[in-house]
């Protein structure tokens, strides 16, 4: 790694825990929602929270991991759960990083065509430069960045962290 550290494994899961709480407060009244992380660290940071919501509240929480290809984003985009599984339930995508937001649009515009109940987004760090108009509504470490800085997440079991490069 050559870069400076921004986030350690304590503020990873820090924020982690504190993003899960807001996803319950914002779903108090539901009977099951829907995490939906995508492929690779999205996905982690999906199964991270999970774990913290199913300790922290009553709500069924189904994971789901969104298939896409991150190079090709036009292509199919799948889930590994049936569309029936959240049908009109509250739903949170979820992704490890919001750079240029193409990857989070796409993953937005697929669960667009399936009636959901609410919507809503979380990102461990949400960089303010973005390509499209997405937000996260749940978002760990808003980071200003230039064009040229690359921010990764790094997921281990005893030792996650997130760097500048």
């Amino acid at each position: 790694m050559n870069g400076s550290i921004i986030l350690t494994n304590e503020q990873i899961q820090n924020k982690t825990r504190r993003i899960a709480y807001q996803i319950y407060e914002n779903n108090y009244n539901e009977n099951e929602i829907i995490i939906a992380g995508i492929n690779g660290n999205g996905y982690v940071f999906a199964q991270k929270i999970t774990t913290i919501l199913k300790t922290i509240s009553k709500l069924k929480v189904t994971l789901c991991e969104v298939i896409i290809d991150k190079k090709n984003p036009l292509k199919k985009i799948t889930t590994s759960i049936d569309t029936d599984n959240y049908k009109n339930k509250s739903l949170i995508l979820v992704d490890d990083v919001l750079n240029s937001g193409t990857t989070l649009i796409y993953g937005i515009k697929h669960f667009l065509e399936v009636p959901l109940k609410q919507f809503n987004t979380a990102v461990l760090i949400n960089r303010n430069h973005k390509k499209y108009p997405v937000k996260a509504d749940f978002k760990g470490l808003s980071l200003s960045t230039s064009m040229g800085e690359h921010v990764s997440v790094v997921f281990e079991n005893k030792n996650s962290y997130a760097f500048l490069e």
